[in-house]
């Protein structure tokens, strides 16, 4: 059974290793504990988990943000998305992003957005086939090291 929840601190070692699966190197676990606690202090973060019988196979991180403009309605950013590779193709992203989507719609965001890497060309198919569309918009980022 999937049961689809917010993340709490005895799944931090289980989404460590999602994590891992994401960008092919573990996060450090004192550091991931340390943010991982200011963020669930923090209502405007949302970190969601897929649970199959209890394990923690998938998940996705949702940030909503104020804005100025307009109706200052805020908008939500989408970030962390990963389903285990022992999982995929059997829903558990699709209730996530559901799940996030209705968190959102609860907080009157005006829209949802995320990013996505270039060559995650089977990611794109899914995003697409959830309602996504890929807007032509230039994207930028800059990598901050330490020194």
């Amino acid at each position: 059974m999937v049961t689809i929840k917010e993340i709490e601190f005895e799944s931090l070692d289980a989404l460590n290793k999602l994590y891992h699966e994401l960008i092919d190197r573990p996060s450090d676990p004192k550091k991931l504990e340390e943010v991982f606690r200011s963020i669930q202090a923090d209502s405007r973060y949302i970190l969601l988990g897929a649970y199959v019988d209890g394990e923690l196979l998938g998940s996705m991180m949702g940030i909503v943000c104020q804005d100025l403009v307009g109706d200052c309605r805020p908008f939500m950013v989408i970030e962390n998305v990963v389903v285990s590779s022992r999982a995929r193709r059997q829903g558990l992203g699709k209730k996530l992003i559901s799940a996030l989507e209705s968190i959102a719609h609860e907080k009157e965001c005006y829209y949802i957005m995320f990013v996505s890497g270039e060559k995650r060309k089977e990611a794109h198919v899914f995003y697409e086939s959830m309602g996504y569309r890929e807007e032509k918009v230039e994207g930028y980022r800059k990598h901050l090291s330490s020194h």
